[in-house]
Order: structure tokens, then C-alpha cells, then sequence
């Protein structure tokens, strides 16, 4: 994955610049997530008492509130004036991995309540797919952002 990174990177296309943006996000978004499964398995071996509903209704704000936070961040640095524009988009692909990263890893901490805990995977998987296609709107604007430099 790494070595496709890094040749979509090297090309300067606008194609292969959103595959790479794409592929940083998910390489984020593993990267982040992954320490959740083995995290929560052990968890579930000390048999954590049920999460009362005010509990998971806490859970889910707080996993909204801050996907939501990153995703906000990750805009703002996709229009980062300072940085290139490609840099820019592909460094918010990156950030933006963060948003599904943090349903899913509250999600792992509730393995002992399998409906809480796909409960939070589909937000998870819902916020993934969101920052996807929100990652095509940073790359047009990097690209429109190059052009207009170059003029």
C-alpha cells in the first residue's frame, strides 16, 4: 500500500493525487483503529459491567462530537494557505481519519454489549464514507488552488 502511496504521490495527476489522499486516509484510519480490537478484547476479560443507556447516550455524543471536531480540523487544513495545495488536501485526508477512527475505538471498549458496539461501528462506518467523499471536495479545491497559482 505504501509503495502505491507513494507512486500516485510522484505522478501529479489529479486522479492518482485523490487516490493517494484516499489511501492516506485509510492507512490513518488503520493505523488508528487497529490498537481498538486487541484493546477491547482484553477489556471484555475482566467482564466490565453493562453501560446504563445514559451511558451510551454519553458514549455516542461524545464519539460525535469529536468526529465531528476532526473533521472540522481537517477542512481547516485543507485550506492551509501556508502549505502547497496538494500537500494540503493530502495532509487532511490524513487528519481526517481521526473521525471514524473515534466511534470505532469507543465501539471496541463495548464489546461486552454487542448491539452498543455496532451501533457505534456503523456511525464509524458512516463517518468513514463521509470524510471519503469529503476528501474529492479538498482535492478539487487543491487543484483549482494550483492552477490559479500558476496563472
Amino acid at each position: 500500500m505504501l509503495k502505491a502511496l507513494a507512486q500516485d504521490l510522484s505522478s501529479g495527476q489529479g486522479a492518482d493525487m485523490l487516490r493517494a489522499a484516499r489511501r492516506a486516509y485509510a492507512l490513518a484510519f488503520a493505523v488508528l483503529a487497529a490498537p481498538g480490537l486487541p484493546l477491547g478484547a482484553l477489556y471484555l476479560l475482566t467482564r466490565p459491567t453493562a453501560t446504563p443507556p445514559a451511558g451510551i447516550v454519553g458514549m455516542v455524543a461524545v464519539a460525535l462530537l469529536l468526529a465531528c471536531a476532526a473533521l472540522y480540523l481537517a477542512r481547516r487544513a485543507a485550506r492551509d494557505p501556508l502549505l502547497p495545495p496538494r500537500r494540503t488536501a493530502l495532509s487532511a485526508a490524513m487528519q481526517a481519519g481521526t473521525a471514524p477512527a473515534v466511534p470505532f475505538l469507543i465501539g471496541c471498549a463495548t464489546f461486552s454489549q454487542p448491539a452498543v458496539t455496532a451501533g457505534l461501528w456503523v456511525l464509524a462506518a458512516v463517518l468513514y464514507a463521509l470524510a471519503w467523499r469529503l476528501i474529492a471536495g479538498w482535492m478539487g479545491s487543491a487543484a483549482d488552488g494550483q492552477s490559479n497559482s500558476e496563472q
